[in-house]
Protein backbone atom coordinates (compact mmCIF):
# COMPACT_ATOMS: atom_id res chain seq x y z
CA UNK A 1 0.00 0.00 0.00
CA UNK A 2 0.97 3.67 -0.38
CA UNK A 3 0.11 6.53 2.17
CA UNK A 4 -0.93 9.70 0.37
CA UNK A 5 -0.77 12.98 2.55
CA UNK A 6 -2.03 16.30 0.68
CA UNK A 7 -0.95 19.99 2.16
CA UNK A 8 -1.30 23.37 0.45
CA UNK A 9 -4.66 24.00 0.52
CA UNK A 10 -6.67 27.37 2.01
CA UNK A 11 -8.43 30.51 1.47
CA UNK A 12 -7.92 32.18 -1.60
CA UNK A 13 -9.22 35.46 -3.87
CA UNK A 14 -10.76 34.63 -7.00
CA UNK A 15 -7.70 34.91 -9.62
CA UNK A 16 -4.98 33.76 -6.87
CA UNK A 17 -2.80 30.71 -7.05
CA UNK A 18 -2.23 28.13 -4.74
CA UNK A 19 -0.48 24.41 -5.20
CA UNK A 20 -1.17 21.37 -3.58
CA UNK A 21 1.45 18.51 -2.26
CA UNK A 22 0.93 15.47 -2.12
CA UNK A 23 3.39 13.08 -0.30
CA UNK A 24 3.88 9.60 -0.78
CA UNK A 25 5.08 6.63 1.32
CA UNK A 26 4.52 2.75 0.96
CA UNK A 27 5.23 1.10 -2.10
CA UNK A 28 7.49 2.01 -4.72
CA UNK A 29 6.46 5.53 -6.16
CA UNK A 30 7.30 5.25 -9.60
CA UNK A 31 4.74 1.98 -10.05
CA UNK A 32 2.39 4.19 -9.93
CA UNK A 33 0.37 7.30 -12.36
CA UNK A 34 -0.66 9.92 -9.70
CA UNK A 35 -4.19 12.01 -10.06
CA UNK A 36 -6.04 14.44 -8.05
CA UNK A 37 -9.55 14.48 -8.18
CA UNK A 38 -11.78 16.72 -6.42
CA UNK A 39 -15.49 16.90 -4.66
CA UNK A 40 -17.33 20.03 -4.01
CA UNK A 41 -20.28 20.33 -1.86
CA UNK A 42 -23.63 18.39 -2.88
CA UNK A 43 -22.00 17.26 -5.93
CA UNK A 44 -19.87 14.04 -7.08
CA UNK A 45 -16.12 13.88 -7.56
CA UNK A 46 -14.76 14.57 -10.36
CA UNK A 47 -11.50 14.14 -12.34
CA UNK A 48 -8.84 16.97 -11.96
CA UNK A 49 -5.56 16.21 -13.62
CA UNK A 50 -3.41 12.70 -14.15
CA UNK A 51 0.66 12.18 -15.07
CA UNK A 52 2.21 8.81 -15.72
CA UNK A 53 4.74 7.28 -13.30
CA UNK A 54 7.51 8.92 -15.21
CA UNK A 55 6.19 12.40 -15.51
CA UNK A 56 5.88 12.32 -19.27
CA UNK A 57 2.87 12.42 -20.04
CA UNK A 58 -0.06 14.71 -18.62
CA UNK A 59 -3.94 14.79 -19.18
CA UNK A 60 -6.30 17.39 -17.23
CA UNK A 61 -10.21 18.02 -16.93
CA UNK A 62 -11.33 20.70 -19.89
CA UNK A 63 -12.28 22.93 -17.22
CA UNK A 64 -9.27 23.01 -15.57
CA UNK A 65 -6.99 22.76 -18.58
CA UNK A 66 -4.43 26.06 -19.13
CA UNK A 67 -4.92 26.98 -15.00
CA UNK A 68 -3.63 23.68 -13.32
CA UNK A 69 -0.49 21.56 -14.39
CA UNK A 70 0.19 18.38 -12.66
CA UNK A 71 3.36 17.39 -11.95
CA UNK A 72 6.52 15.14 -9.77
CA UNK A 73 9.27 14.96 -8.55
CA UNK A 74 10.48 11.25 -7.90
CA UNK A 75 13.08 12.20 -6.09
CA UNK A 76 10.74 13.53 -3.80
CA UNK A 77 8.08 10.91 -3.62
CA UNK A 78 5.47 13.63 -4.04
CA UNK A 79 3.26 15.22 -6.83
CA UNK A 80 1.97 18.16 -7.20
CA UNK A 81 -0.68 20.46 -8.49
CA UNK A 82 -0.40 23.93 -9.57
CA UNK A 83 -3.43 25.88 -9.64
CA UNK A 84 -3.73 29.46 -11.17
CA UNK A 85 -6.15 31.99 -12.05
CA UNK A 86 -8.54 29.96 -9.46
CA UNK A 87 -12.37 30.53 -9.76
CA UNK A 88 -15.19 30.18 -7.30
CA UNK A 89 -15.74 27.15 -8.60
CA UNK A 90 -12.78 25.46 -8.31
CA UNK A 91 -13.71 25.18 -4.64
CA UNK A 92 -13.89 21.82 -3.00
CA UNK A 93 -12.05 19.34 -1.59
CA UNK A 94 -9.00 18.10 -3.35
CA UNK A 95 -7.89 14.38 -3.51
CA UNK A 96 -4.80 13.02 -4.56
CA UNK A 97 -4.68 9.20 -5.36
CA UNK A 98 -2.18 6.71 -6.70
CA UNK A 99 -3.20 4.10 -9.74
CA UNK A 100 -3.11 0.36 -9.77
CA UNK A 101 -1.06 0.61 -12.95
CA UNK A 102 2.03 3.48 -14.34
CA UNK A 103 -0.32 5.07 -16.81
CA UNK A 104 -2.81 7.82 -15.83
CA UNK A 105 -6.81 7.57 -15.97
CA UNK A 106 -9.01 9.73 -15.65
CA UNK A 107 -11.04 7.09 -14.05
CA UNK A 108 -11.28 7.11 -9.77
CA UNK A 109 -11.75 2.67 -10.34
CA UNK A 110 -8.42 2.90 -11.29
CA UNK A 111 -6.67 4.32 -8.67
CA UNK A 112 -6.82 1.94 -5.43
CA UNK A 113 -5.25 4.46 -2.59
CA UNK A 114 -6.43 7.81 -1.75
CA UNK A 115 -5.13 10.74 0.66
CA UNK A 116 -7.86 12.33 3.01
CA UNK A 117 -8.00 15.56 1.03
CA UNK A 118 -7.30 18.99 1.53
CA UNK A 119 -9.93 21.86 1.10
CA UNK A 120 -9.30 24.94 -1.14
CA UNK A 121 -11.73 27.78 -0.97
CA UNK A 122 -11.64 30.46 -3.16
CA UNK A 123 -13.91 33.31 -2.47
CA UNK A 124 -13.70 37.35 -1.91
Amino acid sequence: QVQLVESGGGLVQPGGSLRLSCAASGRTFTSSAMGWFRQAPGKEREFVATINWSGSRTNSADSVKGRFTISRDNAKNTVYLQMMSLKPEDTAIYYCAAAMSRYGSREASEYDQWGQGTQVTVSS
